[in-house]
């Protein structure tokens, strides 16, 4: 209402100006963002006239004044009373309880120019914390796929349910994103190369392009990212909520090896499954690139499908297939990793599934980088 918005009514008299406070000063008619917009601008104009000793404040029309109200008062008098100041019992006793609780907050520290160099160590030092935790990791893996090795004379020990269960859910179930996101990309690869080619009358290298670019590159990488974004933090946000609920001190007091049935079986699934991942989502590509080179360049199927073999090596996709391999280790490693750190609350645990999705597409990009420094020679 009208009437119960808070404001300061001015009006001039032969004994001074006489401040009159009306409208509701509580913390429910305050925090509107119009209303404490309009207050704010009229206090700051009230502001620019010093205050005078003849000035008289009257708080008795006021509808309600709590103490966010009373505080807001309080700092617009220069945290005194005015001279002229006319309340209620009630409304001074207020006021006197703001007085005496309301403290100077303490002053800004001076900027220190060693600030900068501690933060930088600071996260050098976690760095090297997570290093040191993932090729503890990597120990444990290599140690625990010994050990599944001799279990195969007694196969009913191994964790081969785990295995399985996670070829379904990471492999199986992502084979509709990815084929979908594989061929979107080689549709636009197809119709941006097609503008280019076009201009030099070198339709038939759309398939050298799409075949190396997909098959070597492209492929391998896209199905990690979206792996990394999708198995990965489910695998960060599973082992985090098992340290919520306290499973996993329950599987350290019955001896049970968390690498052994948590860490390997994850490694094992994606390092199986990323490179028919990989080889999925590059067929799709190769797919959308195909009907795009028809469409665009009038580049038929049949020529698309007996020019590739030539146009690309077989190393290419002994590469690819590698790195899909190391991608995928290398995923479950980090999501493992953190999972692993996860405190036992809620905000640790959506920390740690957020970075473990970062971590795990910059390094696979990292990685990539390396072997295309590493390879460049191979299947060009």
């Amino acid at each position: 209402m009208e009437n119960a918005t808070p404001r300061i009514e001015l009006q001039d008299t032969p004994d001074g100006r006489v401040l009159t406070v009306r409208g509701a000063w509580t913390a429910a008619d305050l925090t509107g963002e119009l209303v404490w917009t309009s207050l704010t601008t009229q206090l700051h104009e009230l502001r620019r006239t010093p205050l005078r000793t003849q000035d008289q404040w009257r708080l008795t029309e006021v509808d309600q004044l709590d103490y966010l109200g009373a505080q807001v008062l309080w700092n617009h008098w220069g945290r005194e009373l005015p001279a002229r100041l006319e309340t209620t019992p009630e409304q001074q006793t207020l006021l006197d309880t703001v007085a005496r609780f309301t403290c100077t907050p303490p002053p800004t520290p001076p900027a220190d120019w060693r600030e900068p160099l501690v933060t930088l160590g600071g996260r050098a030092l976690s760095l090297l914390e997570h290093l040191r935790g993932l090729v503890r990791l990597v120990g444990q893996l290599m140690l625990d796929v010994l050990r599944l090795l001799r279990l195969l004379r007694h196969p009913r020990q191994g964790p081969w349910r785990d295995i399985s269960g996670h070829l379904f859910h990471i492999g199986a179930t992502a084979l509709p994103i990815t084929a979908l996101v594989g061929f979107l990309i080689g549709v636009v690869l197809a119709y941006l190369i097609s503008q280019q080619l076009r201009q030099f009358g070198a339709d038939a290298f759309i398939v050298n392009i799409l075949g190396i670019s997909l098959i070597r590159e492209l492929g391998p990488v896209l199905a990690a990212i979206l792996i990394a974004g999708r198995s990965g933090s489910a695998i960060t946000a599973q082992i985090g909520v098992m340290r919520v609920t306290e499973e996993l001190d329950a599987m350290r007091v019955m001896g049970i090896a968390r690498g052994f049935r948590l860490v390997m079986p994850r490694a094992l699934a994606l390092a199986v499954v990323m490179p028919l991942i990989s080889g999925w989502t590059t067929l799709a590509a190769l797919l959308g690139g195909m009907l795009a080179a028809d469409v665009a360049m009038g580049v038929t199927p049949s020529y698309f499908i007996n020019s590739l073999p030539a146009a690309v090596d077989v190393a290419n996709l002994t590469l690819a297939t590698a790195k899909s391999v190391v991608f995928g280790l290398l995923i479950a490693l980090i999501g493992c990793h953190f999972g692993l750190r996860v405190k036992p609350n809620t905000e640790s645990l959506g920390q740690g599934t957020t970075a473990s999705v970062v971590t795990s597409i910059t390094v696979v990009i990292l990685v990539d980088a390396l072997f295309a420094v590493l390879f460049k020679n191979v299947g060009i």
